[in-house]
């Protein structure tokens, strides 16, 4: 996945001149919808992250019920360690994975879901609702969204939080309540 661009590279990678400039959209007809992701006119252009797309597309999957945890085990341990970190944040995009171009984008999801929840169902709701959140924020084409599920979370089960609340490995003070 390509870095970030920076307003240097933009800029020199600009096409020049008034034969190279974006017209303008006819007034009360809607602007193309790449134009907003990757425009390029004689104001400027407008570049978005991949990590954009993630958090979005992650805020969109957590909207629909019967969704228990996103990412894959090894990812959900490591996001509780990093939550637990004074000043640590969770991260919105975890167990998303996006490529993002000019005018599409990509975007792979993992799952672990409840118990009891019909998956196709459930993965029709969150791959529509992924796509109107993307579409509709950043302006992009979604091409595809692929759902991975990995794993169903059993009503007795603890959480990977949980868990390590309860087992404090060697050498560390149980967490007071």
């Amino acid at each position: 996945m390509p870095d970030t661009p920076t307003p240097a590279t933009l800029h020199k990678n600009a096409p020049h001149g008034p034969a190279h400039a974006t017209p303008a959209a006819p007034a009360g007809s809607p602007a193309s919808p790449a134009a907003s992701a990757a425009s390029v006119g004689e104001r400027g252009r407008t570049a978005l992250a991949v990590g954009v797309v993630e958090k979005i597309a992650g805020m969109a999957a957590r909207e629909i019920g019967g969704i228990h945890a996103l990412g894959t085990g090894l990812s959900r341990t490591f996001g509780a360690m990093r939550d637990r970190v004074p000043g640590g944040r969770g991260s919105v995009g975890r167990g998303i994975k996006a490529e993002v171009g000019e005018k599409q984008t990509a975007i792979d999801i993992a799952l672990v879901v409840e118990y009891g929840v019909v998956i196709p169902e459930l993965a029709r709701q969150v791959r529509e609702n992924i796509i109107d959140a993307v579409e509709r924020m950043t302006g992009l084409e979604v091409v595809e969204v692929n759902i991975a599920v990995n794993d169903v979370h059993l009503p007795d089960e603890p959480d990977v939080e949980e868990e390590e609340e309860e087992e404090p490995s060697s050498g560390q003070r149980p967490k007071l309540k």
